[in-house]
């Protein structure tokens, strides 16, 4: 290919297994802070993985919280109280880094079924194109910017509303009542579908972060498999790519994501630190762009270490179409500086188009 092209669009080719000039190196927007060496990984070519704004806004007629800072153990926290006309529902997190924990999740038992199906049914979508264009016209070449839908139904519940065991018990002893659940979820995501399919964005995650050591592969295709696919249908229409953030061990539902319609995998985080090698997931998803977390263990190592281990996943990736290096996961603080470079390098001299084997 001729000519400079800018980081976003090196990341867009890419996803759509396109001829870059060589493998793309991106970063989620919380994970770098404004530094020189943002600076001079930027000037080289690494792209900022921009996941905010969202492109619609929420709201939920009837329904009504408030929050308030306390302090449980000496730790900073907030209690949230969600009132629905069938009852309340509490939470409470904890600040960590860029995100929060739950301490305790909105489900507590059988009695919050009613005011949790309350609160999703009456919550209503509506687009906000106007942040995403602008931080899309402030970040120009500089940044891919991707959106998202939130967990796919049967994740929010175990991961969001319910926790694992919590899951486990009310999946043992009253399955009908986590359908209905899953059910008013699944007709919530509806109604943001065509939101995204109007919308400036091109690039969509649907969900990630399943375990399948707890959901199954036969759980995972009744219950996640038809909501990308629909989603994918919707989005495809429009021209418009869709993916997962597939980031633990996926050798188990591997088959099961080969067979959707899937666009791109993100996330995916490869040996060591899971069950697949990039070579197993390019021999198991040859159609799909693989968009990998660089597995962070591997920061711990020496530059010298890091560069080797750069080489050799780029190399697995062979001939490289469809193939994107990203940072999703928090790094240690004293080595993200000299790994991200020695990545970022790793790319530019050694991830040139086609790559060897």
């Amino acid at each position: 290919m001729s000519g400079k092209i800018t980081p976003r669009e090196r990341v867009e080719r890419a996803l759509r297994f396109e001829d870059v000039d060589h493998v793309p190196f991106t970063i989620y927007e919380c994970m770098i802070p404004q530094c020189e060496a943002e600076r001079i990984m930027r000037n080289e070519g690494m792209c900022i993985h921009q996941r905010s704004p969202g492109v619609y806004g929420s709201r939920s007629p009837g329904i009504s919280s408030e929050s308030h800072s306390i302090t449980q153990n000496g730790r900073a926290r907030t209690r949230t109280v969600i009132h629905t006309p069938e009852g309340d529902l509490t939470e409470v997190r904890e600040p960590a880094g860029f995100t929060s924990w739950h301490v305790e999740k909105l489900f507590k038992g059988p009695e919050d079924y009613r005011p949790l199906i309350a609160m999703i049914d009456a919550q209503e979508y509506f687009p906000t194109p106007g942040p995403w264009l602008s931080k899309r016209d402030d970040m120009g070449g500089d940044a891919i910017m991707r959106g998202g839908i939130g967990y796919e139904p049967m994740q929010a519940i175990i991961h969001t509303y319910m926790g694992v065991e919590v899951f486990a018990v009310e999946w043992a002893e009253r399955r009908d009542e986590v359908l209905k659940l899953f059910d008013a979820l699944v007709e919530n995501r509806r109604r943001v579908y065509p939101i995204c399919a109007e919308s400036p964005c091109m690039y969509f995650n649907y969900g990630g972060n399943v375990s399948p050591e707890i959901v199954g592969e036969q759980r995972f295709r009744e219950y996640y498999v038809h909501n990308y696919e629909e989603f994918c249908e919707i989005m495809h229409a429009a021209g418009k790519l869709v993916g997962v953030h597939f980031d633990a061990n996926c050798g188990l539902i591997a088959d099961a994501i080969a067979e959707t319609s899937l666009d791109y995998i993100e996330a995916f985080s490869p040996a060591p630190d899971t069950d697949m090698s990039v070579a197993d997931a390019r021999a198991a998803w040859p159609d799909k762009a693989l968009w990998i977390n660089y597995p962070s263990s591997v920061f711990l190592r020496s530059d010298e270490e890091m560069e080797e281990v750069t080489i050799d996943l780029m190399k697995q990736a062979a001939p490289g179409n469809g193939f994107l290096i990203s940072i999703t996961e928090d790094m240690p603080p004293d080595r993200w500086i000299p790994g991200c470079m020695t990545i970022n390098r790793a790319v530019q001299e050694h991830g040139r188009l086609p790559i060897e084997a």
